[in-house]
């Protein structure tokens, strides 16, 4: 099995020691920052923009664990956009520890207008940027 081989968009995130738990695998925590990671890659890839540079928020996240994930693994995390909205991103992933699918998630980002603390419309030019990213069900 080819890992996240139906996500268009796939990134390589390191492990550190310090993600580990006292059982020697990567704490369940831990999920939720390969998630920023990959999200971080996929804004950098696929916006050219750094995410202090994009005004969003995540609005929901979503985890099922499937499998642990140890320090030797390479660790993959593919995503795929779904249907946006006015505001929301929504974003699925499957995380993956070599061969093995290790977890599956899904947030919802919402642009994000700091000076109104509310929600604002994505911009036309990452709709346009994140189009060929979308995978509908």
């Amino acid at each position: 099995m080819n890992a996240c081989m139906d996500f268009p968009f796939v990134t390589e995130v390191p492990l550190r020691f310090r993600d580990l738990d006292t059982m020697g695998h990567v704490n369940n925590a831990v999920y939720v920052t390969l998630l920023e990671q990959a999200r971080t890659d996929f804004v950098r890839d696929v916006l050219n923009l750094g995410l202090d540079e994009v005004d969003s928020v995540v609005a929901s996240l979503s985890i099922d664990y499937l499998s642990p994930i140890q320090l030797s693994d390479t660790v993959t995390v593919g995503i795929a956009i779904g249907d946006l909205g006015r505001s929301s991103i929504p974003m699925r992933y499957e995380i993956h520890a070599g061969d093995r699918l290790a977890a599956t998630a899904e947030t919802t980002l919402v642009t994000f207008d700091s000076s109104t603390q509310s929600s604002a419309p994505i911009p036309p030019s990452w709709r346009e940027a994140i189009e060929p990213y979308q995978v509908t069900e």
